[in-house]
């Protein structure tokens, strides 16, 4: 199976140097969101030029995993299909994790709210503003479309499952509100998205996102570096 587009290896090590340590890849999880039929659009955010990774760059809401997403409640859980090809990678619970992670972050950066009504509730940690907001997560709606690690001795290394969902699955998907993390946040036409300031990884599960829009059991792709390589698997 080839993937929807080739994956820039070039590009990829250019978007963060090796500066060298032996840092193990943290867990993180990314959510695409999508609207739109016959001119599909996705929500995509521009790094502040603060940041120490990816500054400027344009990318998909996310972050890496919190210990409160082990804990936090749900109203819907993994389709049976995303919950069975994460578990081929890891435990159930940090599978159910991950993609809390991906809703908690979408939240945290955008505002957007991927969820079920619910009566307001007072938690701790990550989570709370989120719970007050009154609504739960529904993990039913996603799908689990790439994964990719990042190459060693970077400054930062994410083993990160990118997530997609539609448009509907949010309470009030105008309610546009940053925290400041991403300085830009915009619906984008799929052209629009390609021709900015992306980073390869990015640019590769945009191809794929496209892709699954009209062929959604395409294989899920792998990107990571092997001895010194990059390696695209696709797996069923």
């Amino acid at each position: 199976m080839k993937p929807a587009a080739p994956f820039d290896a070039a590009q990829d090590l250019a978007d963060a140097p090796r500066t060298g340590g032996g840092q193990k890849p943290k867990d993180a999880a990314t959510l695409i969101l999508t609207r739109g039929g016959d001119r599909p659009e996705v929500l995509m955010g521009r790094r502040a030029p603060g940041h120490v990774f990816m500054a400027s760059k344009w990318v998909f809401p996310g972050g890496r995993i919190d210990r409160s997403d082990f804990t936090a409640a749900s109203c819907g859980e993994l389709s049976s299909d995303v919950a069975r090809r994460l578990e081929a990678e890891m435990p159930a619970r940090r599978a159910r994790a991950l993609a809390l992670t991906a809703v908690r972050e979408t939240f945290e950066e955008t505002g957007l709210i991927l969820g079920r009504p619910a009566p307001p509730a007072s938690v701790a940690g990550p989570w709370r503003e989120y719970r007050q907001a009154g609504a739960l997560p529904d993990l039913s709606v996603l799908s689990y479309i790439a994964r990719a690690i990042t190459p060693p001795g970077r400054t930062r290394r994410f083993d990160a499952r990118f997530f997609m969902a539609p448009v509907e699955a949010l309470r009030d998907p105008d309610r546009i509100e940053g925290s400041g993390e991403l300085d830009e946040i915009a619906w984008l036409p799929l052209d629009e998205a390609r021709a900015l300031d992306l980073p390869a990884i990015t640019r590769f599960v945009l191809g794929e996102m496209a892709e699954r829009l009209t062929h959604p059991d395409r294989p899920l792709p792998f990107v990571r570096m092997v001895r010194g390589q990059h390696v695209v698997e696709h797996r069923d």
